[in-house]
């Protein structure tokens, strides 16, 4: 006998990969369906055998992703409406924010290894990122969290991440910061009165801190000052900046 089931889904669900997850459990059960962000957290519907519907929130509740928490899940029972396949779809801006957003994560083993091989398009890329790790709660401007409402915006992806960003099988399904040498972010070095570079930024901002320099590192939430902490000549010129003569 077949069911249709709404649900609504709040809790840490967003920016987890929660809906790549509803996804693949739901097709891998042969429902239908559909799943979507909401400021509030997140609404889906499955159709399909009971047994299955049943088995589908079991594998949600018992195996959801690893950074969500469910704090609470409400399902009602609607009228067949002869879903024929699922579907991630788009987000409904509407309602009042109450989804608990991830933190930052840090890197995953899989962008570990795709950092260091340099076969992998995104080699030594100093913001990759997947559904598993990368930015989440600094880069978020606004609910539901998805990339128009994130300082990703304006970074339009290329072909390849578009591609990865929509098939369900990959691991950076809608993933939110995916990018990419070709289309993201760009290291970029300002020396005050000079032209701005992109050329071996690493190594020069090092030579930098070696000469007795300050950097100030520009990241996700804010700017991280640096310096030689061996040269106290040095470390008092940054307490000196910063009026904390003793921190």
């Amino acid at each position: 006998m077949k069911t249709r089931v709404a649900a609504k889904i709040v809790g840490r669900v967003q920016g987890v990969g929660f809906r790549p997850t509803v996804y693949r459990y739901a097709t891998e059960l042969g429902l239908g369906g559909f799943v979507c962000n909401e400021p509030e957290g997140v609404t889906l519907e499955v159709e399909g055998e009971e047994e299955h519907v049943a088995a589908f929130f079991q594998h949600l509740t018992s195996q959801p992703p690893k950074q969500a928490v469910i704090a609470n899940i409400k399902t009602h029972t609607l009228p067949e409406r002869g879903y024929r396949f699922f579907a991630v779809v788009e987000s409904k801006p509407k309602g009042e924010g109450a989804v608990h957003i991830a933190p930052d994560l840090a890197v995953c083993d899989d962008c570990v290894r795709e950092l260091l091989d340099p076969t992998d398009r995104r080699y030594e890329f100093p913001f990759i990122n997947c559904t598993n790790c990368g930015p989440r709660f600094t880069i978020i401007r606004d609910l539901p969290y998805d990339r128009p409402l994130t300082s990703m915006a304006g970074f339009a992806m290329c072909g390849y991440c578009r591609a990865e960003y929509q098939d369900p099988a990959d691991r950076r399904f809608h993933a939110q910061p995916d990018a990419c040498p070709e289309c993201g972010p760009q290291l970029e070095l300002r020396i005050a009165g000079g032209v701005p570079t992109r050329e071996d930024v690493l190594a020069k901002a090092g030579n930098l801190l070696r000469r007795g320099r300050l950097v100030a590192i520009k990241g996700l939430g804010g700017y991280h000052l640096v310096c030689d902490a061996f040269s106290q000549e040095t470390v008092n010129r940054l307490r000196g900046r910063k009026h904390r003569p003793h921190k």
